[in-house]
């Protein structure tokens, strides 16, 4: 088994690839990210994990240049989760969720090249109510590991009279 690529933060802000023994750019590593190149980026004076901060740094960086993936109420709702109970399975739930989109998006791009006599926005609609009764599952799924299900929450009416009252 291969060892985990190592990139090197300096404290001028450097990066430094080991595996190709040279400096390389924050563009560089996102197309290490792109290429679906395995990596971790460590601080060169202290060893401490830096992978998710170059992580977040890329992200910030794109959000910024042309049409953002993250909207202004989207980062606000997640913001809203750091400190609430349910923070643990946010990042849980949006891993999958992320999962299920990918999933989905290579389907679509392999079901396009057979299209013949279908238009493409009636794949995408296909596509779209497959996706959305995914969600639904996996959101319902989510809620029963909880305890939150709409099943447990309303109470059940009692099948039996009770002989006891009225005598």
């Amino acid at each position: 088994m291969p060892s985990m690529r190592v990139i090197k933060k300096y404290p001028n802000r450097r990066l430094y690839d080991t595996e190709i023994s040279s400096y390389i750019t924050i563009e560089d590593v996102r197309q290490l990210i792109v290429d679906g190149e395995e990596f971790e980026v460590r601080d060169a004076r202290s060893g401490d994990d830096l992978t998710r901060q170059v992580l977040l740094q890329i992200i910030a960086e794109h959000e910024q240049d042309g049409e953002p993936v993250l909207s202004t109420q989207l980062l606000s709702q997640i913001i809203r989760f750091y400190g609430d109970s349910l923070q643990g399975f946010m990042g849980n739930y949006l891993e999958r969720s992320m999962q299920i989109f990918l999933e989905q998006q290579a389907q679509f791009r392999n079901q396009m090249g057979g299209l013949i006599g279908q238009t493409p926005w009636t794949m995408m609609n296909q596509l779209t109510e497959r996706n959305l009764a995914m969600w639904k599952d996996f959101q319902n799924n989510l809620a029963g590991s909880v305890g939150q299900t709409p099943t447990t929450a309303r109470p059940k009416p009692d099948s039996k009279p009770d002989t006891k009252r009225g005598r």
